[in-house]
């Protein structure tokens, strides 16, 4: 009975700080509605287009804000107060979603105002991302970094599933603006939720007289700033091994293009069973989070992102070869719940391995991995997929992947070898 109890999520980080269990609930609140409104852009550009290269552009018009935002949002997050960045960021995209509910109300009719809007409230999110990816590490003790990763990372999974659904049924209800809205409202929980936290200036420098100076915008460019946290983490083994890692997985075997060809393909072009080669992926990564103690505990966080990394490769060549559906959407899942599993001890690595004065860049760098690896691993299985088969797309991403992390577990054995110990404790305090 103790190593079942064991191996179910650790909940310890909803009752060591109320700071997080606020933080927590408002990100899943948040998280649903903005799911719901993942639906409504997606619907209302393919009504107002009929095309599906609009549609396609959505990604895009996300994409580059993201990137280019998330880096400079490192650069903020290690020069000003974090809570203060996340707070404007906040009010900033619950502002647009009120403007997105208002357009659809009115019925304006303009993509390009949609597209702007929806770019606009991407870029807030990506400005924002690296300082409240910093958050848990300065609200929660080492020994429970990684369990309050993984509370955050079954609440994103639990949005991706019920989200969705819960956005047609608004739309099919109340229209279109009515899922803005609620989108709206769901930024103001995390915003009321951010703004419960204590400030969270970035790593305090000492004067000469033992007094701490409040942080404050450096005059130095923020081009040389960023550099710096991209030389951290190319310069520190255990991070630069744990983001070659991701790379790997997502560069050379996400699927998510694959779906639609091999839905065709195999079976027969039902679209409910697109939706569950979605929806399989998310109840692996769900699952993962609900059975996460044994990972957040343990001390070996290195050599689990390998072996789940690993896995999801392996599982995603099984999704290539598989027959019968079932087995598809069972190599579907396994690859979901690798993916949470990898994604978990990877954030945890970041937060206990970098100096807390640059680890809003290095939590930059992250986001940006997090969000170019898959779009861009999905350009890669499409183009293959278009030479050969989805199958043999699939199947030699997967097989790339397994090696590719071999590659790195043999160049980068600090990854392998890193634990979690007292010598985390005051790493990050520079």
């Amino acid at each position: 009975m103790n190593r079942l109890r064991r191996g179910l999520i650790d909940l310890r980080p909803l009752g060591a700080s109320p700071d997080f269990r606020r933080l927590w609930a408002g990100g899943l609140v948040s998280g649903l509605a903005m799911q719901m409104s993942v639906v409504a852009v997606l619907y209302q550009v393919w009504e107002m287009t009929r095309s599906p290269v609009w549609v396609g552009t959505i990604g895009l018009v996300q994409a580059v804000p993201m990137i280019v935002l998330g880096l400079v949002g490192g650069a903020v997050a290690d020069a000003l107060d974090r809570r203060a960045v996340v707070v404007r960021t906040t009010a900033l995209q619950s502002l647009v979603a009120l403007a997105l509910a208002l357009q659809a109300v009115l019925d304006v009719g303009s993509l390009a105002l949609v597209l702007g809007l929806v770019a606009l409230q991407s870029g807030a999110g990506a400005l924002g991302a690296p300082a409240r990816r910093t958050f848990v590490s300065r609200l929660l003790p080492p020994r429970l970094l990684a369990a309050g990763i993984a509370l955050h990372m079954i609440g994103f999974q639990a949005a991706m599933m019920v989200g969705p659904a819960l956005g047609g049924l608004a739309i099919g209800a109340l229209g279109v603006g009515a899922c803005y809205a609620l989108n709206a409202v769901g930024f103001l929980v995390s915003l009321w939720a951010v703004h419960r936290l204590p400030p969270m200036p970035p790593g305090f420098s000492a004067t000469r007289e033992g007094e701490r100076r409040s942080p404050r915008l450096r005059l130095r460019p923020v081009l040389s700033s960023l550099v710096e946290g991209v030389r951290t983490t190319v310069r520190r083994p255990v991070l630069r091994g744990s983001f070659l890692t991701d790379l790997a997985a997502t560069l050379l075997a996400f699927p998510v293009a694959l779906f639609p060809m091999v839905n065709e393909l195999r079976f027969g072009g039902d679209p409910t069973t697109l939706g569950l080669f979605l929806s399989a992926l998310a109840v692996g990564g769900l699952l993962a989070g609900v059975w996460s103690g044994s990972v957040t505990r343990a001390a070996r966080l290195g050599w689990i992102q390998l072996l789940a990394a690993s896995v999801w490769g392996l599982a995603l060549a099984g999704f290539g070869l598989a027959g019968p559906l079932w087995l598809a959407l069972a190599m579907l899942a396994l690859a979901g719940a690798a993916d949470t599993t990898s994604v978990t001890t990877r954030a945890a690595m970041v937060q206990l391995d970098t100096d807390d004065r640059v680890l809003g860049r290095v939590a930059s760098v992250e986001h940006v991995i997090a969000v170019a690896g898959p779009d861009l691993g999905n350009f890669r299985a499409g183009v293959v997929a278009g030479w050969t088969s989805p199958a043999v797309a699939a199947t030699s991403g997967g097989v790339l992947c397994v090696l590719a992390v071999l590659v790195v577990a043999l160049s980068h054995p600090q990854v392998a070898r890193f634990r979690v110990g007292d010598e985390h404790r005051d790493a990050r305090a520079g």
